[in-house]
């Protein structure tokens, strides 16, 4: 199912979009009709239900608050990235104009102008352990700490999805516990899998819910996570600029309906229909996973109540993220700016819809709950 999933995904074309003076234009791209201000438009969206950080994403297909508030003959289609890097190359090429994503590729997305304009308009959460989860194989030793965990995989083979925001909070713990594993592979959530059972790879970093899916199963175990070494996670929301620039009216509609769905998601009342929404939306995963993954508590959380805050607009603390983020993506050699141009973030929507509620962020967080919703 993932890998035929994927496979799909990546088969891309090349990029493609005119960005109609807003930015930077590209001669060859084409150019995307949104239609007049007020009338009704055609959207395609990116989102991820297989990581649980950008799942007001999920909750916005689920519940539809966007037909709240888009014109009238407005359609929505929902298009699954197994992850962030694959809704990036769909935004760049115009096939997608409003991404929900991990910090990582997120961050990238906005550094391609010569390709498309693509801006940041909401953050989706922020916490330490959505993307940052690190997990060895079952036949790793009983380590007494978390640190002691990461240090082990020095020497080893490791893996996780390059360009997807594990990636960086690898890289970055590496560096900072000064380990140098044997290898460091680029494998997908189910090769990732595959490689745990058939115990080809001593540890790899992977996201939530998939974190949750392989302990469950047994096939690995949870060693540390960045509350161990002080590492963040984020999810941001990203828009292409065209559509930005012909159709403001649609960009802060779309951030009307997603401050009501992070407020759905804010109230643990609404944790059970959360979850199945997650079982409808996504294969492979049991109740049990999708509720621990959203959720659950772990020793390595160091007694954190909240799973991720949700701070909606860009808060000091998410642009830290970001601004953090970028400078080490620029010193691995991955994006080649070390801060991200000023027009990269708009958070005029965001904030817009706040002021309309009467609301300040952070709105909420997603909290640990005990027991589990069933």
């Amino acid at each position: 199912m993932f890998v035929n999933q994927l496979r799909r995904a990546i088969t891309l074309a090349a990029a493609s979009a005119v960005l109609f003076g807003f930015g930077s234009t590209n001669a060859s791209a084409q150019a995307v009709d949104y239609g007049k201000v007020g009338g009704p438009v055609k959207l395609v969206i990116g989102y991820q239900p297989y990581y649980t950080e950008s799942w007001s994403g999920l909750v916005m297909r689920g519940k539809k608050f966007y037909e709240k508030y888009l014109p009238a003959g407005s359609t929505v289609e929902f298009q699954i990235g197994l992850q962030g890097s694959i809704i990036v190359n769909n935004m760049l090429a115009a096939k997608q104009h409003i991404g929900y994503m991990g910090d990582m590729p997120a961050i990238v997305s906005t550094t391609k102008p010569e390709v498309a304009d693509i801006r940041l308009v909401a953050v989706l959460g922020l916490g330490n352990d959505q993307c940052n989860v690190i997990l060895t194989s079952v036949d790793a030793p009983a380590f007494k700490s978390p640190i002691e965990a990461i240090k082990w995989m020095n020497g080893k083979t490791i893996a996780a999805p390059k360009g997807a925001c594990t990636d960086r909070f690898v890289q970055e713990t590496l560096l900072k516990q000064n380990v140098k594993p044997e290898a460091y592979l680029n494998q997908n959530i189910e090769v990732i899998t595959s490689n745990f059972r058939a115990k080809k790879i001593d540890a790899a970093a992977i996201w939530e819910p998939t974190a949750s899916r392989l302990v469950e199963e047994g096939l690995a175990r949870r060693v540390a996570s960045g509350y161990s070494v002080g590492i963040s996670d984020g999810g941001f929301m990203a828009m292409r600029a065209d559509l930005i620039k012909a159709r403001p009216d649609i960009a802060q509609a779309w951030l009307n309906a997603e401050l009501d769905a992070q407020l759905f998601m804010a109230d643990p009342k609404n944790a059970r229909e959360i979850i199945n929404m997650a079982m409808d939306q996504t294969t492979g995963f049991t109740r049990t996973t999708m509720a621990r993954a959203l959720y659950g508590g772990y020793t390595d959380q160091v007694g954190s109540k909240v799973r991720f805050s949700l701070p909606f607009t860009f808060t000091p603390e998410a642009r830290d993220l970001i601004t953090n983020a970028t400078s080490f993506l620029r010193e691995i050699k991955t994006i080649n700016v070390s801060t991200l141009r000023p027009d990269a973030i708009v958070s005029e929507f965001a904030d817009k819809a706040l002021q309309a509620k009467n609301l300040k962020a952070p709105i909420g967080a997603v909290p640990v709950l005990n027991p589990l919703p069933n």
